[in-house]
C-alpha cells in the first residue's frame, strides 16, 4: 500500500519569491503537484517587490521531501531558505522535563524541602515503607523501561535511539492520565540483567511498563518481575493491544450480530502481541481460535514446531485445521493480524463467513489493504490513524495504570485486563456503535476515567 502524506512527515520551508499576485498559487500548485499537501502557508514579511513566505506540508517521508523542494526550486523567482523537519524540531531537547511541585523561595522552604525537615520524612518511611507511597514521587510514577530490541516495527535499534519512543510514552502517560513517567533506556539485552536492574529501580516507581523488549525474553522477564516485585508490571506490546484489541471485537460482534462464544477466528502473528491477545480472548470466552505465524497453522503435529509455541498449540485449533493461512481463513467469522504487511488480498477475505471481521493491525503497512478489505468484510480495524477503528494502545496503558496507582495494587491479572477491555467497549454506547466506530477516540473525555475505574475496582477486589 504506497504511503499517502503524513503530518508525521511534514516540513515547514521559508521562501523568497517575487510580489506577483500568482506567486502564492503558483507555490500550493508545485507543492501538490509533487504529491506533497499544503497544511499552512504564512507571510512572515514583505517588501516592495519580495514576499517571505512559511510554508507547510505533508509529505510522504524523507525519500519525498528533495522532490518537493526541487518543484519549490523550479518556480521562477523563489529562492530557498530553511528547511526545518517539524517532527525533529518536537523533539529537540527531548519531550520532558522534571519541574519541582512545591516553591522554594527562602530558607524555610529550604529547610522544608531539603535538610534537616527532610531527615523526619526518611525516617518515618524507614519505620513504614508503605509511606514511600504517600511521601514520596512512588505514589504516582511509573517507569517506561526497554532494552531497544525492538522499537516499534523499526527492529533492534538499542537504548539510545529507543528514547524518543519511551520519551513519547512518559509524554502519553502524563497527558492522558496525568502519571509522571520516566523513559529508562538500559544497555543491556541479556535477560538476567534486565531483570536484576529493574529490581534495583523499583523502589522509586509504583508500576513498570516494559516496551519494545523482543519476544521471547519479554515472556520471561515480565513473568520474573511480577514474582519478584510488588509493584506491577505491564508489558504494553502485549497487554495494551490486547486490551484494545477484545474492547474493539466486542463491539464488533455487535455490529454483525455474532457472540465471543460462537464465532471461528483467525490470527496471524505467534509473537508477544499475539500471545497476549490470544489469552485474553480465551479468558474472555473465545473458544475457537486458529494461529498462524510465518510457518503456517500452529499445531501439536507441526514438524520443529518451536518451544514457545507449544502453548499456542496445545490450547488452540479445536478443530485440527493445517495448512497454510489463506486456508484457514475459509470460513472464519474473525481475522486478527499482528505480523506482516501483505500477506492476504482482497480475494482471500472474501472467502471468510458474512458478517466478517478483519482487524488487519501490521504497522504501518497491514495485513491487508483495508480498502479491499472493505469490499468485502463488514468491519474493518488496523492499527493506523488514517482508517477508520484505530486499534491504539493509548485507548489502554493510562487508565490501566491510573487505577493500578489508585488503588495503591502490588499487582496486576488477567480480570484487571479483562475489566479494562469491557469498559474500554462500554464507551461506544448502543447508539453510536456501527461498523466504522467501533472504539472511541483516544481523545474521547472519559475514556482514562471509565478504564481506571474499572481496573480500580478489579485491583480493589483482588486485595479483598
Amino acid at each position: 500500500m504506497p504511503s499517502a502524506p503524513s503530518v508525521s512527515s511534514s516540513i515547514t520551508v521559508r521562501l523568497e519569491l517575487p510580489g506577483r499576485s500568482t506567486a502564492v498559487s503558483e507555490l500550493t500548485h508545485a507543492i501538490e503537484h509533487a504529491g506533497a499537501i499544503v497544511t499552512a502557508l504564512d507571510v512572515t514579511a514583505s517588501g516592495m517587490d519580495r514576499l517571505q513566505v512559511d510554508v507547510t506540508c505533508a509529505t510522504r517521508g524523507g525519500d519525498h521531501v528533495p522532490e518537493v523542494i526541487a518543484a519549490l526550486r523550479g518556480l521562477h523567482g523563489v529562492t530557498i531558505g530553511k528547511v526545518s523537519d517539524r517532527t525533529f524540531l518536537m523533539h529537540l531537547g527531548g519531550k520532558l522535563r522534571i519541574e519541582s511541585k512545591v516553591p522554594i523561595r527562602n530558607r524555610d522552604d529550604l529547610s522544608l524541602v531539603y535538610t534537616p525537615g527532610v531527615a523526619r520524612v526518611c525516617q518515618a518511611i524507614a519505620e513504614n515503607p508503605e509511606d514511600a507511597r504517600r511521601l514520596t514521587i512512588k505514589r504516582n510514577t511509573v517507569a517506561v523501561v526497554t532494552d531497544g530490541s525492538a522499537v516499534l516495527g523499526l527492529g533492534n535499534l538499542g537504548p539510545l535511539a529507543a528514547m524518543p519512543v519511551m520519551e513519547g510514552k512518559a509524554a502519553l502517560f502524563k497527558r492522558f492520565a496525568d502519571i509522571d513517567a520516566f523513559p529508562i533506556c538500559l544497555d543491556t539485552q541479556d535477560a538476567d540483567e534486565i531483570v536484576e536492574t529493574v529490581i534495583r529501580i523499583a523502589p522509586v516507581f509504583a508500576g513498570i511498563n516494559l516496551e519494545d523488549i523482543s519476544a521471547p525474553r519479554c515472556f520471561q522477564i515480565e513473568e520474573r518481575l511480577r514474582e519478584a516485585l510488588d509493584i506491577p508490571v505491564f508489558h504494553d506490546d502485549q497487554h495494551g493491544t490486547a486490551i484494545v484489541t477484545l474492547a474493539a471485537l466486542i463491539n464488533a460482534l455487535k455490529v454483525v450480530h455474532k457472540e465471543l462464544s460462537q464465532v471461528k477466528l483467525v490470527m496471524s502473528g505467534a509473537g508477544a502481541a499475539g500471545t497476549a491477545i490470544l489469552k485474553l480472548l480465551l479468558a474472555a470466552g473465545v473458544t475457537d481460535v486458529v494461529v498462524c505465524d510465518i510457518e503456517g497453522v500452529v499445531h501439536p503435529g507441526r514438524p520443529a514446531l518451536a518451544e514457545n509455541l507449544h502453548w499456542t498449540a496445545k490450547n488452540t485449533n479445536p478443530r485440527g485445521i493445517t495448512g497454510t493461512l489463506k486456508e484457514a481463513l475459509v470460513g472464519a467469522d474473525v481475522f486478527v493480524g499482528v505480523s506482516a504487511p501483505g500477506i492476504l488480498t482482497g480475494d482471500d477475505i472474501a472467502t471468510m463467513a458474512d458478517g466478517a471481521v478483519v482487524f488487519a493491525m501490521a504497522n504501518p503497512v497491514p495485513e491487508v489493504d483495508p480498502l479491499e478489505a472493505s469490499q468485502h468484510a463488514t468491519v474493518v480495524a488496523t492499527g493506523r490513524s488514517d482508517f477508520a477503528n484505530q486499534i491504539n494502545n493509548v485507548l489502554a496503558f493510562p487508565g490501566v495504570f491510573r487505577g493500578l496507582l489508585d488503588a495503591q495494587s502490588k499487582t496486576i491479572n488477567t480480570e484487571m485486563l479483562l475489566a479494562a477491555a469491557r469498559a474500554l467497549a462500554a464507551v461506544v454506547t448502543d447508539g453510536e456503535r456501527n461498523a466504522a466506530y467501533i472504539v472511541p477516540s483516544v481523545f474521547h473525555p472519559e475514556v482514562t476515567n471509565v478504564v481506571a475505574s474499572a481496573v480500580r475496582e478489579a485491583a480493589v477486589a483482588a486485595q479483598a
